[in-house]
């Protein structure tokens, strides 16, 4: 086992609960008796390789507690599933939404895994009448699943696009509704959020547009589009922590000095929606 980055062996994420959920979120678990600011987010604010992800960076920049409820993978599904941890979010003085990409979420074409929501589990009749040649119990995971459709025919992949956009928008309306007050969204990718849709072998979040975001204006506080500089993007796995079983999947996430450009853009939005002070 080798390390890259700091520290001995792979990262420890330190899993812990909070409240009545069945979701192992990343630690140290922070204390919720106090004011804090909650993260809801797919792979980039869990921060896997990455010791210190931006909302480990906001909470010290900023002097308050973040708690990253961040999951590998996740999907709008995953929090709309979890009232107990949708009420925790309320409680927080701000809350930061990173845009999640639209597979990742049960459908009228298929449905995913509560929990683990890149795992596809069953194809819908809807689905399996637009590709009859599909055998769909050889999928496992939802981007193999998409890939498969997309290379398969392009003109009926795009019925599934629609819905899948269609579903996003009304279920982030619906969280956004839920959990109220301060939200700030936060658009992280190695790519500006584009004016059309991405394919399944693109960056995610997959199939997320600027209609899309736009249409979520109304409902938060402000929104951030971060797009890492070059000199982050170009940093590759430097920094990072991760077994050589893992240096695949290291390279296929961004660095620690994009959680950096991150952290800085949000707490100048942050500080006063809180007010706070930021780190000089």
């Amino acid at each position: 086992m080798s390390v890259h980055g700091g520290g001995h062996g792979a990262l420890e994420y330190y899993p812990c609960r909070y409240g009545g959920s069945r979701i192992l979120f990343r630690g140290p678990r922070r204390q919720l008796d106090q004011k804090y600011i909650a993260f809801l987010g797919s792979t980039e604010t869990y921060g896997r390789f990455i010791e210190r992800p931006y909302p480990g960076l906001v909470e010290k920049r900023l002097s308050m507690a973040c708690v990253n409820f961040g999951v590998v993978n996740a999907g709008v599904d995953l929090y709309l599933n979890d009232p107990s941890v949708l009420s925790l979010v309320v409680g927080a003085e701000a809350k930061v939404v990173q845009l999640m990409g639209a597979q990742n979420m049960s459908n009228r074409y298929y449905s995913v895994h509560p929990r683990r929501n890149d795992r596809f589990l069953k194809a819908s009749e809807r689905l399996e009448n637009l590709y009859p040649e599909v055998d769909f119990t050889e999928f496992h995971f939802v981007r193999h699943m998409l890939g498969q459709l997309h290379d398969i025919s392009a003109e009926r992949f795009s019925e599934v696009v629609t819905e899948l956009r269609q579903a996003w928008v009304a279920r982030m309306k619906n969280i956004l509704t839920q959990i109220r007050g301060k939200v700030v969204l936060l658009w992280f990718a190695d790519h500006p959020v584009p004016i059309e849709g991405s394919i399944p072998t693109a960056s995610d979040p997959l199939f997320v547009t600027r209609d899309m975001v736009e249409t979520l204006r109304p409902r938060v506080t402000a929104t951030v589009e971060v797009v890492p500089s070059e000199a982050a993007l170009s940093a590759g796995t430097s920094g990072m922590v991760y077994s050589d079983f893992e240096a695949c999947a290291a390279a296929e996430v961004m660095g620690p000095l994009a959680h950096l450009e991150v952290a800085r853009a949000l707490e100048d939005i942050l500080a006063p929606l809180i007010g706070a002070e930021p780190e000089a």
